[in-house]
């Protein structure tokens, strides 16, 4: 078996509610409960849900952006969640991110030049000379060309930015890059070329890609597996072609139905969903979708389904499939 770039075990992440004078803690968000998850080197996982399944806060945990409340984390077997200090400074280089808000992930007093160069000036012992020439490779590898080194954030399209962002997370030669939902503030056609860029960067440096998105268009075009959450945790995780032809839990289905027609004549059956996701404090008893499933049983209420193999790496949390 191929051992996989990245293995995460029982991940958890706990914000504390505090209230009163005192500020007591009084309650947690479970923002991220009890995830479990792997991804092979090379390969693209998808990690896909609603607005505020914690899909965002997953990917800063597993880079520890934010510390973690429980649980570990593999990259290339080594446990990174025990690493501190130098150790996990040296480690950062192997790992990047690419955020959302692109506009707001560049210093606006900083010209593109800068921004990317300064990951090489601190983590690298390169000369000012190796360093400029490296910056300049970089922008020519994403699409960009010298006249942009000089310009600062606020001159460039909402592409170009998110461009530089992408030169900027490779110029430490990663292995493994957390995609925030890179393309959800772009226009169609921009979304497109990005995309493209990134499937063609990921053959030509080896890198491997977990990409989180709502849009399940783009998750079927870029991905090789695909994780479903719900409230923090993940309900269904397998193949690409797999989730989309032969998807098994109630809320992959509903997720997928919710996808606009590509064709108006294309009769097509859509169980939507009703309701709203229940909150990450107080999360319902059992099965976390049951108030919100056509399918509920009796023991959906009562007791909290694992995931498990139901059939060759398709992984399900349901109690239809026990």
């Amino acid at each position: 078996m191929i051992e996989p770039i990245l293995k995460v075990e029982n991940l958890k992440k706990y914000f504390p509610i505090r209230r009163g004078f005192f500020l007591r803690k009084i309650d947690y968000v479970k923002a991220v409960d009890d995830v479990s998850f792997f991804v092979n080197r090379g390969k693209t996982l998808g990690i896909v849900g609603e607005s505020g399944c914690g899909k965002s806060t997953l990917g800063r945990t597993v880079l520890r952006l934010i510390e973690p409340t429980d649980g570990r984390i593999f990259l290339k077997g080594r446990n990174i969640t025990e690493l501190e200090g130098e150790e996990l400074r040296k480690i950062r280089e192997e790992m990047q991110i690419i955020f959302q808000e692109t506009y707001s992930s560049l210093d606006p007093r900083m010209v593109a030049r800068d921004l990317v160069a300064e990951s090489l000036e601190t983590h690298t012992t390169m000369n000012k000379t190796e360093v400029r020439e490296k910056t300049l490779e970089l922008f020519q590898t994403v699409g960009l060309n010298e006249d942009h080194l000089r310009r600062y954030p606020h001159e460039f399209s909402g592409g170009q930015q998110q461009r530089i962002s992408i030169a900027r997370a490779l110029s430490l030669n990663p292995e493994l890059l957390f995609l925030d939902e890179p393309t959800s503030a772009l226009d169609v056609s921009v979304q497109a070329q990005i995309l493209n860029l990134l499937k063609s960067l990921q053959r030509e440096y080896k890198v491997t890609y977990v990409f989180i998105s709502h849009n399940l268009s783009v998750v079927k075009y870029i991905c090789d597996r695909v994780a479903v959450m719900y409230v923090g945790k993940i309900v269904e995780i397998t193949s690409k072609k797999e989730l989309f032809e032969n998807s098994k839990h109630p809320y992959t289905k509903a997720l997928l139905a919710a996808i606009p027609k590509q064709h108006p004549d294309i009769e097509k059956e859509r169980k939507l969903l009703t309701g709203e996701p229940p909150s990450a404090i107080k999360p319902p008893s059992g099965c976390r979708f049951h108030p919100r499933c056509p399918y509920a049983m009796d023991i959906c209420k009562k007791e909290e389904p694992q995931l498990k193999e139901v059939d060759k790496d398709h992984y399900v949390a349901c109690h239809l499939y026990k």
